[in-house]
């Protein structure tokens, strides 16, 4: 029986960081630029740089949180030692929102992507076997899941860099002032959560905490770089995409169109057309950055579900792990149903907000657990230690409550959606959990 609540010990700062890295990254080739729609270039380049300051703040305080407690379950088990059961329910479950939600707005992305190559074939189907796939991957083991992150990653990075070589020469300053502001400063916070869609799900390192050798430096290194990484990219992509040609340029293909999901397209088609090697070049490699956060954050899903199940919060099965391969594929299995019952409401900007509500509950809820240890266990080995603390994670704790705020007055329906989820799974948890 313990065999089979041990995961693998495979990973070290190379993998971390691609994990870290892939996570994320299709929020840079997609969906952040419809924050532009809201707070237009100013608007959302304010409420980026909030984000970047408190994704920088908590990624290094939650560093110290995962060397401390290098467990699968992340914040949750965090949330679980500082605050108690029910906090640390709250904070499981939130996480388990986050890393459930995104995978399906990612797969429909996915699946629209290639429906231009495969016009016979409906979107629906495209993402549905996109599921199984990375699915049954993760389920073959860990090692091979995050080589496999770790080739797709770099290959988006490139794309990335491909994209900002061709288009900062033609980079004009005057671009970014136009319209810069165009529905006033209310445009900000209504722009917060695709700002978030730059770094949604970069936490999910730390779930692979178990999984990690060494994980007292590997984990710092992976994690630091990863941050580091996903920074300079989100400026670089941020302004060379606007300062071709404006920010409308690359929301609305033409005139009175709704908006777009390619920004980075869009870009390169105002100065040399979609006939063009690199315009095609970055479009197909767009593709491995959808697939790289897509797989990735299953892969996180999976051991958070996992932790949930090996304590007793959820059904027990899910915290078993395969006897052949060492890997969750229970839970796995699991959040890929739920994933694919997601897909079917086609409602993919909802289930993204619901992604992001479940991931600053899970910032804020980790900033307090951080706070309440150090009072708590000031004898915890902490081989990383957050730099100007208590300052990092009170501006962390401080950003997201706010964002958190302002997505549930821009979003009052969804959030209600989010807190009937949680407290259905609360009292389910309070009637069938055993102490």
């Amino acid at each position: 029986m313990e065999n089979q609540q041990q995961l693998k010990k495979t990973l070290g700062p190379l993998m971390l960081w691609g994990l870290g890295v892939g996570y994320v990254i299709s929020g840079m080739y997609f969906g952040w630029n419809l924050g532009l729609e809201q707070g237009g270039t100013l608007g959302l380049a304010v409420a980026t740089i909030f984000i970047i300051i408190m994704y920088l703040t908590f990624t290094f305080s939650y560093t110290e949180l995962a060397c401390a407690i290098p467990k699968a379950g992340g914040a949750f088990d965090y949330s679980m030692r500082a605050l108690g059961k029910d906090w640390g329910f709250f904070g499981g479950m939130a996480q388990n929102i986050e890393f459930i939600f995104a995978p399906p707005a990612i797969a429909f992305a996915i699946g629209a992507y290639l429906n231009i190559f495969l016009p016979s074939v409906p979107v629906i189907a495209i993402a549905i076997t996109a599921y199984v796939i990375f699915t049954a991957l993760n389920v073959y083991g860990v090692e091979a899941a995050a080589s496999f992150e770790l080739i797709i990653t770099v290959i988006a990075v490139v794309g990335l860099l491909l994209f900002a070589g061709a288009t900062l020469p033609h980079f004009q300053w005057s671009n970014l002032q136009q319209n810069a502001l165009p529905n006033g400063w209310s445009g900000a916070f209504a722009a917060i959560p695709f700002a978030i869609w730059f770094f949604l799900a970069i936490e999910g390192v730390a779930n692979v905490a178990e999984e990690t050798t060494n994980p007292q430096r590997n984990i710092l290194i992976g994690f630091g770089s990863a941050i580091l990484t996903l920074v300079t990219l989100c400026i670089l992509t941020f302004l060379a995409s606007i300062g071709v040609a404006g920010w409308e340029a690359i929301v609305y293909p033409e005139a009175g169109a709704v908006a777009s999901d390619s920004p980075l397209p869009l870009a390169l088609a105002q100065k040399m057309g979609s006939n063009q090697f690199i315009y095609k070049a970055v479009s197909f490699i767009g593709l491995f950055g959808l697939v790289a956060s897509f797989h990735g954050i299953i892969l996180a899903a999976g051991r958070a579900s996992f932790e949930f199940g090996r304590v007793g919060f959820a059904p027990k099965a899910l915290g078993q792990v395969h006897p052949k391969f060492q890997t969750p594929a229970n839970a796995l299995v699991v959040n890929m149903g739920i994933g694919i019952i997601a897909l079917f409401t086609g409602k993919t900007a909802e289930i993204i907000t619901i992604a992001c509500f479940g991931a600053l509950s899970l910032y804020i809820i980790s900033m307090v657990s951080l706070l309440v240890l150090r009072r708590k266990e000031p004898e915890l080995e902490r081989p990383f230690r957050v730099p100007l603390y208590p300052f990092s994670p009170i501006v962390a704790l401080v950003i997201a409550g706010i964002a958190f705020l302002a997505i549930t007055i821009y979003n009052p329906i969804l959030a209600l959606i989010y807190f009937a989820i949680l407290g259905v799974s609360y009292i389910w948890f309070k009637v069938f959990h055993k102490a």
